[in-house]
Parts: structure tokens; sequence; C-alpha cells
């Protein structure tokens, strides 16, 4: 094998320019593969960390009507906070939030809303709730930074917001915007104004009562209780999770076809060497070497284009992907244009699993394809081949 291994060396190097292309081209796909598994990768990583901070801490529990797509069951979506949830309350691990439907009226036009009420104190999300232990000539508000572009608000700005109570009577009363966050997590921004828990409470006329807990501890064992159910971490990632599913199956092809690519260089290369080769291979029959010797000999010397490319794509792509970890991709349109959890600058991120599973890949794949070829050898007779003739 050692022997297979120097001789196939040292044939690759003595092909010249057409080893150095196919190890090229290969090491093209080594690194766009990495870049792109690298990008789904990051932003995975990205969007868990901006949603745990921003929106769903480490789980949730949900009122049993509660459903985020429909806002017409927000009218029932809301009960009394059970007691044996309120030591954690008053010691800041887990936070509750009311939400109802809501109109506000910026500029004279009619905009709908979901109105949100959380307390001031907490310091489970990013949420600058703080904002609203302010004191003003109205309700505090504060709202996301696309919510304000929308509407064309400022901080400091009045203006008049309407809603309808527990007995289905319409009221309205002006909020005070008192900040203007800026968040990659859309369904804490877009369309949504953010107010003091107690006021909403008394607004609506529900004291006591939520839509759902944001809770801290992810280790404490938790089960649903009344009319409340519990939502796991895994559950509320998972629209984020199917959503990079099917961006990695798109682009999975791409990088599929370049690899193919590659590989049908690499395959028709190993068909026209042993075309070229018959007096070699003869040789080498006549030598002593079996069939099945050969035809790994000509394997190996395929599949070492894989184990070159691993090297020529390592001297221009570890540079490349370091600059690119720390410089990231500007996508240029910010989360609200896409409408779920997304960066306006995604940084990559890169794993020895990934690195590894990558060169794996392509190694295998290289190997198969060089041996597809190889297979004819072992069907050659040496006294034809020694004349230069297939049988």
């Amino acid at each position: 094998m050692k022997l297979a291994i120097k001789l196939a060396f040292k044939n690759l190097i003595g092909a010249g320019l057409r080893t150095w292309l196919n190890v090229i081209v290969l090491s093209f796909s080594f690194v766009i593969i990495i870049v792109v598994k690298g990008f789904l990768v990051g932003w995975d990583r990205q969007a868990r960390n901006d949603m745990t901070a921003w929106e769903i801490g480490n789980g949730q529990y949900w009122h049993e009507n509660y459903d985020p797509y429909d806002a017409f069951s927000l009218e029932e979506s809301h009960a009394q906070i059970p007691p044996e949830f309120t030591p954690e309350i008053e010691q800041g691990n887990m936070v509750p939030v009311l939400i109802i439907r809501g109109t506000i009226y910026p500029r004279g036009m009619m905009q709908p809303v979901l109105i949100k009420g959380i307390d001031p104190r907490q310091k489970l999300l990013e949420l600058p709730a703080h904002k609203l232990d302010t004191t003003v000539g109205a309700i505090p508000a504060v709202i996301g930074s696309n919510m304000a572009r929308a509407n064309k608000l400022e901080k400091g700005d009045y203006v008049t917001i309407r809603w309808r109570d527990v007995n289905g009577t319409f009221d309205a009363a002006e909020i005070c915007i008192t900040d203007i966050f800026s968040t990659n997590v859309p369904t804490v921004d877009a369309g949504q104004v953010w107010i003091p828990l107690d006021s909403l409470q008394s607004m609506l006329l529900m004291p006591g009562e939520a839509t759902t807990l944001t809770f801290l501890d992810k280790e404490k064992s938790r089960e649903e209780t009344g009319e409340w159910k519990l939502m796991s971490y895994e559950a509320l990632v998972s629209d984020i999770e199917e959503m990079i599913k099917t961006k990695s199956v798109g682009q999975s092809i791409f990088y599929v076809i370049l690899l193919i690519l590659a590989l049908l260089a690499i395959f028709d290369t190993q068909v026209l060497s042993i075309f070229r080769r018959q007096k070699e291979i003869g040789t080498y029959v006549a030598l002593g070497y079996t069939r099945g010797e050969v035809v790994g000999l000509f394997t190996v010397e395929g599949a070492m284009h894989a184990i070159l490319a691993v090297f020529v794509g390592a001297i221009y792509g570890i540079p490349f992907l370091i600059w690119f970890a720390k410089k990231g991709i500007s996508l240029g349109l910010s989360s609200s244009d896409y409408g779920f959890t997304i960066a306006d600058t995604m940084y990559p991120a890169y794993s020895a699993a990934l690195i590894i599973g990558t060169t794996t890949l392509v190694l295998l794949a290289t190997t198969i394809v060089s041996y597809w070829p190889s297979r004819k050898i072992a069907k050659m007779n040496p006294t034809e081949a020694l004349r230069g003739k297939l049988q």
C-alpha cells in the first residue's frame, strides 16, 4: 500500500497541469461547501440567540387558546396567572405578557397593532421595558425601529390608541413613545406596541391576567397547569429550524452540482489515463502485480486528487474563511422584510465536525468516481495491454 501511494503521487505530479486543474476545481467545491454550510450554521446560532434574548427565553407557557398566527384568538387568550408562578415572577425568572388587538392612529391614519403589556421591572428579556417606568402625560410605550419607520413615529411622539376591553367596549387613550429599540426579531417589533403590564390589565379590565409566561430556568421540571400549556424551547424555535432546513436543501443543490462537475473531470481523467497507459498497466501485471493491486493503484491515484485539494484549498480557504467569519455578510434588508429572525449582517460559524464531514464526503466521492473506470483494468489481457490494445 505504501508503494502504491508513492507511485500514485509520482504519477499525479508527472501529469502536470491536468492534475492541478482537477485539484483546483475540487478545492473550490471544498471551500464553497464549507462556506454555505457555515453560513447556515451561523444563521441558526444567531437566530436562536436573538429569539432567546428578545422573546422566548428558555421556554414559555401559553394560554390554551393562544395562537400567534391567529389574531382573532387573542380575545379569548388570557387567564389569571397561576399562584405557583408568583415566586418566579417576583424573582425575575418569569415574565408575564398580556396581548390584545388594538389600533393606533399615526398622522390621522388607522393602523392595526398588537398591544403587549410587560412588567417594566423585568430583566429576563432584552426589551427595554425599563423605559416604560416613565412619567409622561400619557401611557408610556416602546416600539421597534421597523414599527417606527413604517408609521413614521419618533421618540417623544404622542399617538392615539384604541382597544376593546373584556366586556367588548371600545375605549381610547394617548400613548407616548418613550423609546425605540432595534432588534432582529420581527415578532417583537413589526406592528406591536409595548406598554406597562398593569396599565394594559387595567385598560382591559383583566387584573392579574396574562397571555404568555416566559421563563428563564430550563433545568427546572415543568408541567402544564390549568389553562396553560407548556411550550418547550425546541417547539418555539421549530419554525426557524424548518426554514433553515429548507434553505439547506436549496443550497445543497448548488454545491452538489459543483461537486459533480469536479468529479466528472476526475472521471474523465481516469478514463483517459487508463486508455493511454495500457502498456504501463500490462507492465505492472507482468512484474507480478495482481489485477486488484493495479485497480487499487489507479483508485488511490484518483483519490489523491481530493487529498491534494484539501491542501490547496487550505492555502486560500483558511484566510478567506477567517476573514468571512469576522466580516460577515450584509444582506441589505431588515428582518421585517423576511418575516423571520435574521440579522442584518450574518456571521458564519465553522466547526470541526463541518470541516471533517465535508472532507470525508468529498474524499469518499472522489474515491468512488476513481474506482468506477478503474474496474476495466480487471478485464484487460496482460499480453494485449503490453501491446497497447484493449481486449
